[in-house]
Order: structure tokens, then C-alpha cells, then sequence
């Protein structure tokens, strides 16, 4: 008898990604919106197979893009068989809704594909509350999009109130279930404060940066640990802190999320307790991708991030990762412009403005003696500040 096969893989979904250019962005910067949106859709496991753009001076209040670019997207999405649309900004629940009917696909826009990211790389019990917790409040005002298909039931008795009185018990159940996750997350947050309370007497040192900037890389070479590292944006979502001794002085190094442009904001208020690690350090080490086309436009929204958790007023040392991948790139949009060298970079105001700063590549080891060396000289100077008796040990 012949044995039979069958393809258990799972097939890859088709995506299409949607962006509007407002009278204070340019194309270029609508196309690396795109591109980061595109990484976010691979990191989900998607594959994006075409980008739509549209100038527009504000979103269309109830289908986000025009009317015709509408019609055209819906015509490649039934061409190209395309599973999933996704928008690069934050959807009213009636656009979705208009959105949905239209194109009839799966919709998603950045909130909620940043949601879906968040909800299958969290690990531990904190990270899980978290993300269910923001994507209930995401959810709750979105309600309704759930109970289209009694859209068709016109009249009658017994008819439309089935309907109304379900949207409503889920509305319910959602609300309390949010209660029970902000209490179990208050009870956690007690537990973290009371092992924060027994680490006060360390030095703290925190990573921070966009996502994918190579915090953990660092993390792991400084710290000789093994912490989660890999290309994909939100790789780290819990924060992990390890001790770390260096010439005798001992500090404790944390990893925390990475930022990101348009972050939700449910998932900021989700995430402030597990950022506590950063508000509570002595020191931030600001980690930058200088080989990135934007990493001025990523330094500004980590920056932005710092500022709405209370933690701008702290000794940051900058550390432009990813020198091996840098390229050169010229000063000004002028056609025949200079360009700017690695060197150039480090003697440009740039550099000068996120001082104390460091040019090193975690990944092929360069320069990292002098970053341990400069971060050496902060963490000693903090613990001997704070324990004078300590300095015979120097």
C-alpha cells in the first residue's frame, strides 16, 4: 500500500502594506515607515508582496486612504489572492469596519500587528498580563467589528437584540477580565519592587534603544550571558538583569524592550512597570544602529520614550553600534554633497551632542575593551560616591 504524505508546513500569509504621505513627510520617509512596518510584518511571519501610497493632507475619516486607491487596492487584493492588508497607522473602529467591508480580509494596522508580535514573543507571566491587558483595551472600542454578520438580520422579532445584548456581555466580560489583569499585574509590580528594593544597594546600568539595535548582543558580551538575541524587532520583551564585575566593581546590567515609532500607546502603559528598570538606574546606555538610514529620527523617538517614563535626568553614555555596517552617507540632500565617513560622524555635532559617546560593533568585537572601560570609569565613580570606605579597594 502506498504510504501517503502530507504538507503539514504552514503556509506563509500574503501581505499588503498601506501608508499615506502628509504635508510634513516626504516620500522618503513614508518608504522607511514601509520598510520598518515590512520587518515588523516578517517578524510576524508574514511576506509583504507590494507597498500603496497615497498623498493625502490628513486620513479620510472613514476609509483612511481615498475612495479610488481604495477601489485600486481591492482590485490587486482579489488579483494577487492577498490574505492580509495592513495599515501603517492606528484605525478608527469605523474605518476598520468600512476597511474590512471593502476589501473583505483580513485587516490589521500598526497597533494591532505590533500587538500580535508582542503576544507571541512574551515569556514570562508579567510580559503574558501585559500584552493580554493591552490587547483588551484594544479591543474593547472595536467591539462591534466582531458582530457584522448579523448586519444581514433586518427586523423582526427576536432579531436585532441577540445581537446588542452579546456585544454588550462581551463588553462586560472584557472589562472585568482588564481588572483582574491590572490587579494580578499590581500584585507583580509589588513583588519586582520588593526585589528592586533588595538590589539598591548595586550600581544599576540599563540598556536602552530602538528595537533591533543590538541591546541583548551587548547584553550578552558584557554580561558573558546567554540572553535571547536575534535579527528581529522585539526580540527581548522581558527585562532581564544581570550581575556584572568588572576590574572588582560589581553593577548590575539590565536589557529592557526596545522602543519603536508609533508605539501603542496601551502597551506604553502596559509596559511602564517592567520599565521601571530604566527609571530606577544610575546610568542608561543608550544603544544606537549607526549603520541604520534613520538612526537620528530613532535616537529622537528613544529620546521622546525616556522623557514621557520621567527618565531624561540620568547619566546616558551613547554607544553607535553596528560600526562594521556602516556606510558612508551624504551631508545634505545636495546631489554632489560630501560624504560622511565613520570618522566624520565621530567629529560631528551629532556625536559631540550624545557625549560621552562610544563607536563600537558588539557583533565582530570592536572596541569593546574601551566601551568596558569608559562604562568601568561612571560605575566606579557612583559606587565610590556612595560607598567612600570602598576606595582602598581601587
Amino acid at each position: 500500500m502506498k504510504q501517503k504524505f502530507y504538507d503539514t508546513a504552514v503556509k506563509q500569509e500574503k501581505v499588503v502594506l498601506v501608508g499615506i504621505i502628509t504635508p510634513n513627510e516626504t516620500e522618503a520617509q513614508e518608504k522607511e515607515y514601509l520598510e520598518e512596518l515590512e520587518f515588523l510584518v516578517e517578524t510576524a511571519g508574514g511576506l509583504t508582496v507590494k507597498n500603496f501610497t497615497q498623498k493625502m493632507q490628513r486620513p479620510e475619516r472613514s476609509t483612511f486612504v481615498g475612495t479610488g486607491k481604495l477601489e485600486e487596492i481591492r482590485e490587486y487584493v482579489v488579483a494577487e489572492e492577498i490574505d492580509i492588508v495592513v495599515f501603517d497607522d492606528e484605525l478608527t473602529p469605523s474605518q476598520l469596519r468600512n476597511i474590512e467591508r471593502e476589501l473583505q480580509v483580513k485587516i490589521l494596522d500598526r497597533s494591532n500587528l505590533i500587538l500580535d508580535i508582542f503576544a507571541n514573543r512574551a515569556q514570562t507571566a508579567q510580559a503574558k498580563a501585559q500584552v493580554e491587558l493591552a490587547q483588551l483595551q484594544y479591543l474593547l472600542p472595536r467591539l462591534t467589528r466582531l458582530w457584522t454578520h448579523l448586519e444581514r438580520q433586518k427586523g423582526g422579532i427576536g432579531m436585532r437584540g441577540p445581537g446588542e445584548s452579546q456585544i454588550e456581555t462581551d463588553r462586560r466580560l472584557i472589562l472585568n477580565k482588564i481588572d483582574l489583569l491590572k490587579d494580578k499585574l499590581k500584585l507583580i509590580d509589588r513583588q519586582n519592587e520588593t526585589q528592586r528594593k533588595n538590589r539598591t544597594q548595586l550600581v544599576r546600568a540599563a540598556l536602552v534603544g530602538y528595537t533591533n539595535v543590538g541591546k541583548s548582543t551587548i547584553m550578552n558580551m558584557i554580561s558573558k550571558s546567554e540572553v535571547f538575541a536575534e535579527n528581529k524587532l522585539f526580540a527581548t520583551l522581558d527585562t532581564t538583569v544581570r550581575k556584572v564585575v568588572i576590574e572588582n566593581v560589581p553593577f548590575l546590567l539590565s536589557d529592557t524592550v526596545g522602543f519603536i515609532r508609533k508605539l501603542p500607546h496601551h502597551l506604553v502603559e502596559c509596559f511602564k512597570s517592567t520599565l521601571d528598570e530604566v527609571r530606577e538606574a544610575d546610568i542608561l546606555i543608550h544603544v544606537v544602529d549607526v549603520s541604520h538610514p534613520n538612526f537620528e529620527d530613532q535616537i529622537r523617538t528613544v529620546n521622546e520614550t525616556l522623557k514621557e517614563l520621567g527618565a531624561v535626568n540620568k547619566q546616558i553614555i551613547t554607544v553607535f553600534n553596528k560600526i562594521d555596517a556602516y556606510q558612508p552617507i551624504q551631508s545634505s540632500p545636495e546631489e554632489h554633497a560630501p560624504q560622511l565617513t565613520l570618522e566624520d560622524f565621530k567629529q560631528s555635532w551629532m556625536s559631540k551632542n550624545n557625549s560621552p559617546a562610544i563607536f563600537i560593533s558588539a557583533l565582530k568585537k570592536e572596541n569593546v575593551e574601551e566601551f568596558r572601560a569608559l562604562l568601568y570609569g561612571y560605575v566606579k565613580d557612583i559606587h565610590t560616591h556612595r560607598y567612600p570606605y570602598d576606595k582602598l579597594l581601587y
